[in-house]
């Protein structure tokens, strides 16, 4: 008999190890393993982590097998593996009722199990008695799922259970927007049942995804309907939440060591290096200690200090459990696998031999890996007073068979029985290595002959849509069809994909369906969308941002292919030239260099063997899905996907799927202005502005054959509006006008004439009148404000104060999104259209500049809109009128463009060309970048210099059609230049370039959104440290709320920032920012305390006092000292720089220091 080599001897104490720490619990039926003696539950996670060191044991005896026997072991420990991961399996599959509810709900009470029974695989709590809902748990499992698969274990046994994981990857998708209960199942860390956005759960899941992607479940001997398909833009939604989110864990913990799991192994799912270190050395500094680290700051779990009887704690409890958090081994196991993965030996070596002074030796010398280590009771003040100081206990599970497990994993890789590559066979270890350049692929097609040959007049050679047959072209809205097929299975009842748009990444390969190889345009060119498509700049917007996202998001094989379209909409309004903007657009592309992307323009045949191109195998026919086809597929599907597959005809004018059918060719009318015939009560706002003198019978009623026959004779379309605006309030929208002789004409169906009408000539106040009226609504705006969520920004709708401005906090369906924004509107249709216009550019932006929004929590539309008015009446220097008018007229493309200069704080000019007043287009209205601002200092405060260009010409000319109530401008914003200290430069004929308003001006952008200096809310904390509360407005901030909270969450920004928002005007709010900054100053001296509950108004109002006196010494009039009615501050303070002699921060300073006076010592108040 051979003698055993000293590897195998090392191996099978290993694998003594495995069996008297893990394979002595697992249950002889199911597979399951219990948390341990007192705790006889089986949790998901637990048992993944927990059956790793058998999975890793059993691959290290396949790979050093000495004899047969070895083999056997292998083959014995892989099957343990199996048994416990169908043991799971069994548990879920019998919760299908709860995935199919899931995947449209996203409901905590329709969330899968975290613990089950470990005899027989039932529940063992209700839906409602426990934190169930962890993303990571289910994800953690589908992933090691995969990387067991591809290493060769055979989990998966029938296609039943193929369609359940695929059915689970749906139900991982919306993991960047749900908030969950997380790895601790405690959610928020006052452990009272709120879930909140967990990193760890976002991470887990991105990794699940791309593990699963294109993978064969039933390996080697599977075919093309076992393969699973995963949609690689809700792999992106994952990556940017989880990066907007690190190093933080999430808004109530400002840092986890549960991110390990998610930097390094097993998800290594971050790609950035740099935030990879940097929240790895978050956790290092923060929370390790000497026996591991701690699972977040001020955790109680386990502590002397928690209160065992009851589950929650108090908010102001948390401070109890600062210095004396239990430290976890388990989380050395981690950094000992990432020392590995990394090869970086010294750190393994590090950890090693930290762990080997924790470990407890068991019986018969195995070393067993304690749960926690916890403060003896007896010496809690010594370690409050000298942290890291006291000899800690082992408390909890011994062994903790999740730390247990992969320490056992970590030895085995160390010491060379296991490679990286052999416990990471899809290599998701080399995600943070650089990735190649991205080439967009661009095929421009032409909808007709006609377009291809405008377009080869302008040496652009393209083909029409009909000439890349047999290559098919479809709209996005198809392959969003076909998706919903995925993961049918009527026995199961399991409905598939629920309907969603498609991102750019789905639509930017090809696909082959059936033989045929199809290509998809982008979302944006889907015409059925609002009325954005109809500005051809906001499509070259579009296709500027989807290339640049491409550019950074691309990591399928093959490169991206976008195919688009050029449609009659895209033409002039003669209908002969191409508009002057797409064809910048295409020439830009064919130079090669476009959006920050390298582009290749070509035919669609030359690109099929560069692109990605899918196979959707759950889409063939064929005998084995005849066999299949009552259980896997929808008829009604089936029949709709033949239709337009097999009846396309490649000469037929199928082509006009992009282009919504253009109902009347309308006649240019002339364009009268229109005044309103009521002024405008204080509290009532008419929601649209109409002079209609409305015919009367004889009784005194409307006439509403008369007023039809107006209807009929004026050729004015705002007119045409307004009648129709009054029938549609009086009649109904259902209403026949009897307008045509033949066929009905309701009230509905002329609105929707007059806007195709409006669309062709591009008046955008009255494409956004009949939008309201019509009660368009955005299709993808519930994925826009979620995306704005996830990304951990709130979202206030309507103007402030509360209650009429509405918070958004957490992600609503459809018609509960829309009904609030119309609840916020007050019925301003107006308003209610231009916050949804609105939402969808803030969610555009965060998608490609997330920087923007640095130090922003809470995002106010309603305020935001305001700003944009003032600084178009300020710019033009008009009225508040035909500010609001000149808004509602900007196209999409200039709206969004103010948007941005408003968010970045670039320079910008706004110019009119102003048109005779019979012209029955938009007045024009353009905003440009004037160009890069030096003012580095205050760029770092978030305030640069904004400066207003006008160029006007033909003066005397009225601005245009005033469709909307200007109520909606604060009357505490000063709408126009002020009158007094300004007038010298308002006398000027012509307006030069001035610095007078503009701190003004930089405050209420500032104020309006949130915007203040980088370690603000950190700074705030400490001040709360020193004063029982700071007052704003009535409204105070207790110091008793960094009992709960630590500086660095989120969730205490946000809270300060809702205590700010109280105040209505933005420049206002910016003066109590200031005011506390100065506090914060005062904070840093080496006192105790500077007050009881300090009112920062106070502070404000002293300031302006000083001010005041100040300037009255120096001869300034009341004139120039006017006071801002709604705050009673001179508008000149809000005019005023922060720095110098008269600066704001002067003023604030010396009354700061005269309120608190009693509190500060002598010396520094003589200073002051």
């Amino acid at each position: 008999m051979r003698s055993r080599s000293n590897s195998g001897v090392r191996l099978d104490g290993y694998a003594r190890m495995v069996h008297q720490t893990i394979l002595c619990h697992q249950n002889p039926v199911t597979g399951l393993l219990p948390a341990s003696y007192d705790q006889k539950d089986a949790w998901v996670r637990d048992n993944v982590y927990s059956i790793l060191a058998v999975w890793g044991l059993g691959l290290a005896y396949r790979k050093n097998a000495d004899r047969d026997e070895d083999k056997a072991k292998a083959y014995e420990l892989e099957q343990s593996v199996v048994k416990l991961m169908r043991g799971l399996l069994h548990c879920m599959i019998r919760q299908v009722d709860k995935v199919e509810s899931f995947k449209y709900s996203q409901s905590t009470k329709d969330s899968l199990h975290a613990k089950y029974n470990t005899k027989t695989c039932a529940t063992v709590v209700g839906d409602d008695q426990w934190g169930h809902l962890q993303m990571d748990a289910t994800s953690v499992y589908l992933l090691f799922l995969a990387q067991m698969t591809a290493s060769g274990l055979h989990i998966i046994h029938s296609l039943d259970e193929v369609n359940f994981i695929q059915n689970l990857v749906f139900y991982i998708e919306a993991a960047y927007k749900t908030a969950d209960f997380g790895i601790w199942e405690r959610g928020d860390k006052t452990n009272q049942g709120i879930s909140e956005l967990n990193a760890s759960s976002v991470g887990m899941a991105k990794a699940a995804l791309e593990a699963l992607d294109e993978l064969d479940l039933f390996g080697v001997k599977g075919g093309p309907q076992s393969v699973i398909h995963v949609l690689a833009d809700e792999v992106q939604h994952c990556q940017s939440i989880l990066n907007s989110l690190l190093p933080r864990a999430s808004t109530s913990k400002e840092v986890d060591a549960s991110l390990l799991s998610v930097i390094s192994f097993p998800a290594f799912a971050v790609e950035d290096n740099e935030l990879v270190e940097v929240t790895k050395q978050e956790i290092i500094t923060k929370l390790q200690g000497r026996y591991g680290c701690c699972r977040f700051l001020r955790d109680g779990y386990k502590t002397p200090k928690e209160d065992p009887n009851r589950l929650y704690y108090e908010p102001a409890e948390l401070k109890l459990f600062e210095n004396i958090e239990c430290e976890w081994p388990l989380f050395w196991t981690y950094f000992i696998l990432d020392g590995v993965f990394s090869g970086n030996a010294e750190q393994v070596q590090e950890y090693r031999e930290a762990l080997e002074e924790v470990l407890i030796k068991g019986k018969n010398g195995v070393p067993l890996l304690p749960e926690l280590y916890s403060v003896p009771p007896e010496k809690v003040d010594e370690e409050y007073q000298n942290p890291h100081t006291v000899d800690r206990v082992p408390m909890g599970k011994l062994p903790h068979m999740w730390g247990q497990s992969l320490y056992i994993l970590g030895s085995l890789m160390a010491e060379g029985f296991l490679a990286p590559g052999e416990i990471d066979p899809l290599n998701r270890r080399f995600s943070t290595v650089p990735k190649p350049d991205v080439v967009v692929q661009v095929s421009i097609l032409a909808e007709t002959e006609e377009i291809k040959a405008i377009l080869k007049d302008k040496g652009i050679a393209v083909e029409t849509i009909a000439e890349v047959h047999p290559i098919r072209v479809q709209p996005a809205r198809i392959l969003s069809h076909i998706y919903s097929s995925l993961g049918c299975n009527s026995r199961m009842k399991l409905s598939g994909r629920p309907y969603r748009h498609m991102g750019v990444l789905g639509t930017s390969k090809l696909y082959d369906i059936r033989k045929t190889i199809f290509t998809f345009t982008p979302q944006f060119i889907d015409q059925q969308q609002f009325y954005l498509a109809l500005d051809n700049n906001m499509i070259v917007e579009m296709l500027r941002t989807d290339l640049s996202y491409l550019c950074s998001r691309w990591r399928m094989t093959g490169q991206p292919t976008i195919t688009f379209p050029i449609s009659h909409t895209m033409l002039d309004e003669d209908g002969t030239s191409l508009n002057s903007s797409i064809l910048a657009a295409l020439r830009k592309m064919q130079d090669g260099y476009f959006g920050g992307a390298r582009i290749q323009t070509g035919k669609l045949s030359e690109f099929l063997v560069t692109s990605c191109c899918t196979h959707l195998s759950f889409m063939d026919t064929g005998p084995e899905s005849k066999l299949y086809s009552e259980d896997y597929d929808d008829n009604c599907t089936e029949l709709e996907f033949y239709n337009w597959t097999n009846g396309y005809d490649s000469t037929s004018n199928d082509v006009h799927m992009y282009v919504p059918a253009k109902i009347l060719q309308a006649a240019r009318p002339s364009l009268n202005l229109l005044d309103s015939p009521h002024p405008p009560q204080e509290d009532q706002v008419p929601s649209v502005r109409v002079e209609i003198h409305l015919p009367r019978d004889q009784c005194g009623e409307v006439d509403f054959k008369a007023l039809v026959l107006q209807l009929k004779e004026t050729s004015n379309l705002q007119e045409q509006a307004d009648i129709l605006y009054v029938l549609y309030n009086m009649k109904g929208p259902d209403w026949d006008t009897g307008l045509y002789d033949e066929g009905s004409a309701t009230v509905r169906e002329l609105l929707t004439e007059l806007y195709g009408k409006a669309g062709d000539i591009r008046h955008w106040g009255l494409i956004r009148c009949i939008s309201g009226i019509l009660r368009k609504k955005v299709e993808a705006l519930d994925e826009a404000c979620t995306d704005l969520l996830s990304h951990q920004k709130h979202l206030t709708v309507g103007l402030p104060p509360e209650p009429r401005e509405k918070t958004i906090s957490a992600p609503l369906p459809y018609e509960a999104l829309t009904q609030l924004i119309d609840e916020a509107s007050e019925g301003d249709m107006n308003i209610s259209i231009l916050t949804q216009e609105i939402l969808v550019y803030l969610a555009m932006y965060m998608r490609t500049q997330p920087g923007l929004f640095a130090e922003m929590f809470r995002l106010r539309i309603g305020l935001i809109i305001q700003v944009m008015a003032t600084e178009l009446a300020q710019s033009l220097r008009c009225s508040a009128e035909e500010a609001t008018d000149g808004l509602m007229n900007l196209s999409p493309s200039a709206m969004k463009n103010l948007l941005h200069h408003i968010l970045s704080g670039k320079e910008f000019g706004v110019e009119r060309s102003v048109r005779p007043t019979d012209s029955n287009t938009s007045p024009a209205i353009s905003i440009h970048e004037i160009g890069a601002v030096g003012a580095t200092k205050t760029e770092r405060t978030g305030i640069t210099q904004l400066k207003s260009e006008i160029k006007q010409s033909n003066g005397g000319h009225t601005l245009g059609i005033d469709l909307m109530s200007p109520s909606f401008l604060s009357p505490g914003t000063s709408m126009t230049l002020s009158s007094g200290s300004f007038t010298s430069a308002c006398d000027e004929q012509t307006f030069k370039d001035n610095r007078q308003g503009q701190w003004q001006r930089r405050r209420r952008l500032d104020g309006a959104l949130n915007r203040v200096p980088i370690g603000f809310y950190q700074k705030v904390w400490k001040v709360l440290q020193k004063c029982h509360g700071l007052s704003v407005e009535g409204f105070v901030l207790p110091s008793s709320t960094t009992r709960e909270m630590t500086p660095g969450e989120i969730k205490f920004s946000v809270h300060v920032e809702s205590v700010l928002n109280r105040v209505p005007q933005p420049e206002y709010r910016q003066l109590l920012v200031e005011a506390i900054l100065v506090l914060t100053m005062m904070a840093d001296i080496e006192i105790h305390s500077i007050g009881s509950i300090i009112a920062v108004e106070k502070i404000v109002h002293i300031a302006n006092d000083l001010f005041l006196q100040e300037q009255k010494t120096l001869g300034a009039d009341d004139t120039m000292l006017a006071k801002d009615p709604a705050s009673g501050i001179c508008t000149l303070l809000y005019d005023s720089a922060p720095s110098g002699r008269f600066g704001t921060m002067t003023y604030l300073s010396k009354a700061a220091a005269t309120y608190v006076q009693e509190f500060l010592p002598h010396s520094i108040c003589a200073m002051q």
